[in-house]
């Protein structure tokens, strides 16, 4: 896991990609970002990686099932001040990161090795 080519990641950008994590984890439960047209309780974000500055966070989410999940990560992409703005009531930081919402592609890249495997078992 490398931020930047040949560049290790530290303790100090894991350990506040998981606080933020966790703190986003739970706005999007409770909904408090009341971000408009979504329903941020039936996203989960699976991961957050930061920049090796920490200025920026970028957050892996999946929607329920999958279901619209590019729409809904443009809502988020489109809403992501809000989201930080209500972070920043629980999270306390020198600097905010800005954050920037990916969909997670790594359950499809693992169910397609998987099939792989499969197919060549047979």
């Amino acid at each position: 896991m490398a931020g930047r080519i040949g560049k290790p990641v530290s303790q100090r950008q894991l350990r506040v990609g998981e606080m933020i994590k966790q703190s986003l984890g739970m706005i999007f439960i409770k909904n408090e970002a009341k971000v408009p047209n979504l329903e941020t309780n039936n996203i989960t974000i699976t991961e957050v990686k930061m920049s090796q500055d920490l200025k920026i966070a970028r957050a892996y989410v999946l929607p329920l099932g999958g279901i619209d999940a590019e729409a809904k990560i443009k809502i988020l992409k489109e809403n992501s001040f809000l989201i930080r703005k209500t972070l920043s009531k629980k999270i306390i930081m020198k600097f905010l990161p800005k954050i920037l919402f990916e969909k997670d592609e790594s359950f499809e890249y693992a169910e397609k090795i998987e099939n792989l495997i499969k197919q060549t078992n047979k």
